[in-house]
């Protein structure tokens, strides 16, 4: 699997929900505006069932550890969210396969990780960035990062139990904590 990075610049971040939007579709640009707000794993973002909302709050088991999950959902990811619900009233999962509904004997699916990894793949080629699917909840830990340099937040929203394993994977380096280090003196 291709390494991906985290988005450090707020405008491109914006910029790649407009080409998904433009190039592939609505659904694509949704996935990435929502993925971003809650940091999920991909399987369990795409997993997602209207059952998981419960107000202003998503409540799902991860896939990968078992964990529970119970994240508050921002204003941004609600209004997202239930401008789908609006649009798909009897759509089980928060993605819905398109394909799946010219099927009238199969049972409804998410959307394929496969599918949104090749429209990220292409807006990351048009854009000359390393962009996948683990690339939103990378941009998000690495956003939150920048605003608060603690660490044990982020950890705690990804979920990690390691703080090298969460400087790793939102692209931190020595360098850029030496710098840290360095640049601030009381």
């Amino acid at each position: 699997m291709q390494e991906v990075d985290a988005i450090k610049q707020l405008d491109t971040v914006h910029l790649i929900g407009h080409l998904l939007k433009r190039r592939c579709s609505e659904q694509m640009a949704d996935v990435w505006h929502i993925g971003l707000n809650l940091a999920l794993r991909i399987s369990d973002l795409l997993s997602i069932r209207f059952d998981d909302i419960d107000g202003q709050r998503l409540r799902l088991t991860e896939n990968k550890t078992g964990k529970r999950a119970d994240i508050p959902l921002n204003r941004k990811a609600l209004e997202r969210i239930e401008r789908i619900r609006a649009q798909f009233p009897c759509h089980v999962y928060l993605f819905q396969s398109y394909r799946n509904a010219q099927s009238f004997r199969g049972s409804p699916r998410p959307l394929s990780r496969r599918a949104v990894s090749a429209a990220f793949a292409l807006v990351g080629e048009e854009l000359g960035l390393r962009l996948g699917t683990h690339s939103m909840r990378k941009t998000r830990g690495y956003l939150l990062y920048q605003q608060t340099k603690d660490i044990g937040r982020v950890m705690h929203m990804l979920r990690h139990s390691k703080e090298s394993v969460t400087l790793r994977y939102i692209g931190i380096t020595r360098a850029q904590i030496d710098h840290d280090f360095l640049s601030l003196e009381l």
